[in-house]
């Protein structure tokens, strides 16, 4: 759904199996349905080879994302950091070692072919300040030049027309909370304003070009991300049409367009406010729903011959990828290997001839790679390989899925990491995991920070607490006006799990994570001192109302959905705000933050440092000049997970 604001390589072929699957069959199974776990049914596994991964092999360990495919279905280009910077490589669908198509110290993303396959085109920002520019290098290798140049204007998501001579892209100047979607002419480089939003908490994105190139379709959501509806935007009048009106919030989001330009596929919540797949009709508006699941479905792409379209379910922070018969609606869900699997690409995960799809998979031992698979010999061949060699999965804790109940009887999923070797003698560290968002959700993917501390004997659990997508709007919306209260309760509970299990010792619990995880992390300390012996937050939030007044302004709209207005609401804002409790906190405190970040800004960790130290608590910190939210450099990646661990160890393992 929506959401706020990668060696040598050769090739391994599978046989993949095709599971032929009733939709209705997987609406037997969903949140209601989820069994508790037996905290005692969690065992060690007994591992004589198992040992503490170095730092250093996770994050040389690639990662890949924003792939593409030629306009003649033989090359992709993608982002990677093989050198330890995300630039664009290319790399033959066959196979074989990657080509680096551009340079930089800044990262580089979202690339797309020119439909002539001359071109490609991507965005790039300075130092992680999310101010992006479009970029354009001839596919075959040059200088790249950029194409918007705009150091106030952020401009982002490029979609090529179907003729190549327009970009759409979306837009949002730096004292904006608004983006809008915005057309640059390919040959003259000008640009023209498409829509033109005025509510400050609504913004426009995922431009979706008709095949004949005479319209665009588009999401127009709320900065809550709980309401949106699909347009046809009139590319030479700007004349908007909603295709999906409604009463109330309901979320309604386009992922492709049929090859005949008459229906669309969406995402929608109008079920009962559970994300599940429909077909829309342009003419008429109707909707015919193929999935009816109280599981996150998502939409994916048309084939070209517009016989077949994908869609994933994500079950449980686990997801599927379904190839559908768009005349009968079966389904085949792709046997391909637990974790998480999807098909990607922009502007489709097919390839121009239709046999085969680029698809998407990881797992907690085994970080994300590209494969390929042929829709013809309905076999799926590994086409990336991002772990080094010694990141062995054999040798890696694996997570597992465990549900508990909280305070109040909502049951919450979490994953869970043991460490193997453990003796259930209650002695053993642990770290939770709160994750960012709050709209998020901690997936079946493989996370650096969990490996790390898990290889070196910590019991780490990651909770979707309630804030989280994934579980349906309600359960999205439980922690409304109520940050830092029931969802910190959430996570109390987590560590409570843990030390039911019978291997963790309760005085011995950490707690870390990133942007609202950092913030998470931080007011834990405060507000439920007694539970964590220490603490590692990264960009969070430390008074609401300061970032108010520093975040960028689409970040202030999202806040304030939240937590309602800050003026009006005053006393949700400090109520929530990590600040407020200080005083009461006893665990030590490492703070690691970016200097260029302007969702989660250097003064929020500036303040929480002076004020703890001014209070006599132990706290740290240590900032990364050419960093924005979150760390993309290599050596920054390392150096704040050393940082990490080594707090974690001092202060949970009493190493000096």
């Amino acid at each position: 759904m929506l959401m706020p604001h990668a060696r040598v390589f050769h090739r391994i072929a599978f046989p993949t199996l095709i599971v032929l699957c009733s939709l209705l069959l997987r609406a037997s199974s969903s949140p209601d349905t989820r069994e508790i776990t037996d905290p005692k049914s969690i065992v060690s596994v007994s591992n004589p080879a198992a040992g503490p991964v170095p730092i250093s092999e996770l994050y040389y360990t690639r990662s890949v994302a924003g792939a593409s495919w030629s306009p003649d279905g033989r090359q992709i280009v993608f982002t990677t950091n093989l050198t330890g910077r995300f630039n664009l490589w290319k790399l033959a669908a066959s196979g074989g070692f990657p080509i680096q198509l551009t340079e930089s110290d800044d990262g580089q993303y979202r690339a797309v072919w020119s439909p002539d396959g001359k071109w490609i085109v991507w965005e790039q920002d300075a130092g992680g300040g999310e101010i992006f520019d479009l970029y354009a290098v001839p596919s075959e290798g040059g200088d790249p030049v950029n194409i918007t140049n705009t150091p106030n204007v952020s401009e982002t998501s490029p979609r090529w027309s179907p003729d190549g001579s327009m970009i759409a892209i979306a837009a949002r100047g730096k004292d904006s909370s608004n983006y809008d979607i915005e057309l640059l002419d390919w040959k003259s480089r000008q640009i023209r304003k498409l829509t033109n939003e005025q509510t400050k908490n609504r913004e426009w994105g995922d431009a979706v070009w008709s095949p004949d190139g005479k319209t665009i379709y588009a999401d127009r959501v709320n900065a809550g991300y709980t309401d949106s509806d699909v347009y046809g935007v009139d590319v030479n009048s700007g004349r908007l049409e909603n295709l999906t009106p409604h009463q109330g919030e309901i979320l309604y989001t386009v992922s492709s367009v049929s090859p005949d330009g008459r229906t669309l596929m969406v995402t929608s919540n109008e079920k009962g406010g559970y994300q599940n797949v429909a077909l829309l009709d342009i003419a008429s508006k109707k909707l015919t729903w193929v999935t009816d699941l109280k599981w996150e479905a998502e939409a994916g792409y048309f084939s070209p011959d517009a016989k077949s379209f994908t869609y994933v379910v994500n079950e449980d922070g686990r997801s599927d990828l379904y190839l559908v018969n768009r005349s009968s609606l079966r389904a085949e869900k792709l046997n391909l290997p637990p974790g998480l699997n999807s098909a990607v690409g922009s502007p489709s995960a097919y390839s121009s001839s239709g046999s085969r799809l680029l698809v998407s998979h990881q797992s907690s031992t085994q970080p994300a790679d590209y494969w390929i698979f042929d829709l013809g010999l309905r076999q799926a061949q590994q086409l990336t390989f991002s772990a080094l060699a010694a990141l062995n999965p054999a040798k890696l804790p694996a997570s597992q899925l465990v549900h508990y109940r909280t305070f109040d009887g909502k049951i919450i999923s979490a994953f869970l990491w043991v460490p193997f070797n453990l003796k259930r003698d209650g002695s053993n560290p642990a770290i939770v995991l709160p994750h960012g968002g709050p709209t998020g959700q901690t997936l079946d993917a493989f996370i650096k920070t969990a490996v790390a501390l898990a290889s070196r004997g910590y019991v780490c659990i990651a909770p979707n607490v309630r804030g989280s997508t994934g579980y349906g709007m309600e359960f999205q919306k439980a922690n409304y006006k109520d940050l830092g209260g029931g969802d910190l309760q959430d996570e109390v509970y987590a560590a409570k799990f843990l030390a039911a299990t019978g291997y963790v010792n309760l005085k011995k619990i950490g707690i870390t994570g990133g942007s609202y995880g950092g913030y998470m992390a931080m007011i834990a300390i405060g507000r439920t001192p007694d539970v964590w012996a220490a603490a590692v937050e990264l960009f969070g939030i430390t008074d609401w109302l300061t970032e108010q007044q520093h975040e960028e302004p689409a970040l202030q709209q999202y806040d304030q959905s939240l937590l309602g207005d800050p003026v009006k609401d005053r006393k949700a804002y400090e109520d929530a705000s990590p600040i407020k409790y200080f005083k009461d906190a006893k665990a030590p405190l490492l703070v690691l933050q970016g200097a260029n970040d302007i969702r989660d800004p250097a003064e929020e960790a500036e303040q929480a440092v002076t004020i703890l130290k001014k209070a006599g608590k132990v706290v740290d910190a240590h900032y990364y000049p050419d960093e924005g939210h979150g760390f993309a450099k290599r050596e920054n990646q390392i150096d704040a997970l050393k940082r990490t661990v080594e707090w974690f160890d001092r202060y949970l393992k009493d190493q000096p």
